[in-house]
């Protein structure tokens, strides 16, 4: 990933790259009835090749609205369906 951008996944699937930092606010302000959230990686599972560009597992992070989405950083926009 992009050190100097940070990205955004869409649920139809584009993906969105800003080069500054922005408030999670801004966001769902511009995307009306959804949630910002980042995307942790926790690594390459045990077995499978450290060359591999996927990324198995993760773990989402609801962000608060005052939150600032920061550059290095991937993010998904869900839906309240989407939590739980």
């Amino acid at each position: 990933m992009d050190a100097a951008a940070l990205v955004i996944q869409h649920p139809s699937g584009k993906i969105e790259r800003l080069y500054w930092p922005v408030s999670a606010s801004e966001v769902m302000r511009t995307n009306p009835g959804y949630y910002v959230s980042l995307i942790i990686p926790l690594g390459v599972p045990e077995g499978q090749n450290q060359d591999q560009k996927t990324v198995l597992f993760t773990r989402v992070k609801l962000l608060r609205p005052n939150d600032t989405l920061t550059l290095g950083h991937a993010y998904r926009l869900v839906t309240t369906q989407g939590i739980g």
